[in-house]
């Protein structure tokens, strides 16, 4: 598992950028590990994600279906950060 809340990736020039990474998951039907990530720089919110390895390196997510998946477990993060956020403004 990545153990810290930052990650350097390169870019699609070589050069390194430092990353903040919003979480991790474990796919067991795949047995796949994967980290889902942020550029704290860009401001237009996209996020990413990639399978990574027991070593830490990273691999690219290729299939619709992972593609799906991943989608759908970053769906439900994204939500549960929305409810988490609306009940703390109440307080």
């Amino acid at each position: 598992m990545i153990e810290s809340n930052k990650m350097i990736v390169k870019d699609e020039n070589g050069q390194e950028k430092e990353m903040e990474i919003l979480f991790t998951f474990e796919s067991d039907e795949l047995n796949t590990q994967y980290v889902v990530f942020v550029d704290p720089e860009d401001e237009s919110g996209e996020v990413f994600a990639s399978r990574y390895t027991d070593d830490g390196g990273l691999e690219p997510i290729e299939t619709e279906a992972e593609w799906a998946m991943v989608e759908e477990v970053v769906g439900a993060f994204s939500d549960e950060m929305n409810d988490y956020e609306e009940e703390t403004d109440g307080q």
